[in-house]
């Protein structure tokens, strides 16, 4: 008898539950699913490499600038120029300012830009140097010089101690 129900449950029909399998790929290109964030996350990959090799060539192209203008060579023609400069200077304010000779116009030309002088007198009687300097492009700038006025190195005699 025990066989007997044995067999029976073993013929009988059981109950089982499954469902099917189904395939799906995990890369989003070729599954479709969350398609957009993968190409934008893609697309700042490389957003970001292509902007870190120009960030790194721009750096290696100032580096080599600032290497290049500081040889002694280039050291020394700085300074060169800069002496040459200030001689120029020197010479223009002794002419202007002299008390002996003084000359009271002029005109230079310096890298393309055309410097001129002359003293003036204005509505008071006073007299000031009018430079114009106008450069290659045309640009023109005024500046007034006023002669003689302030105290500069010199004591004042009109005015007493003040209490100091």
């Amino acid at each position: 008898m025990k066989k007997i129900i044995t067999l029976i449950l073993l013929l009988s029909p059981i109950a089982v539950h499954s469902s099917q399998l189904q395939f799906e790929f995990k890369n989003p290109s070729f599954s479709g699913v969350g398609t957009g964030s993968h190409y934008l996350t893609i697309e700042n990959q490389e957003h970001s490499r292509k902007k870190s090799i120009e960030d790194a060539l721009e750096a290696a192209r100032k580096a080599a600038e600032r290497e290049a203008d500081n040889t002694t060579l280039a050291k020394f023609i700085r300074n060169l120029e800069s002496r040459i400069y200030a001689q120029l200077s020197k010479q223009l304010v002794d002419n202007m300012f002299s008390n002996e000779d003084a000359v009271t116009f002029g005109s230079f030309t310096l890298e393309g830009s055309v410097v001129s002088y002359q003293v003036m007198t204005n509505d008071n009687n006073e007299e000031y140097i009018e430079m114009r300097i106008i450069d290659t492009e045309g640009t023109e700038t005024i500046i007034e010089i006023p002669i003689g006025t302030g105290n500069f190195g010199s004591p004042d005699t009109s005015d007493t101690d003040a209490g100091i």
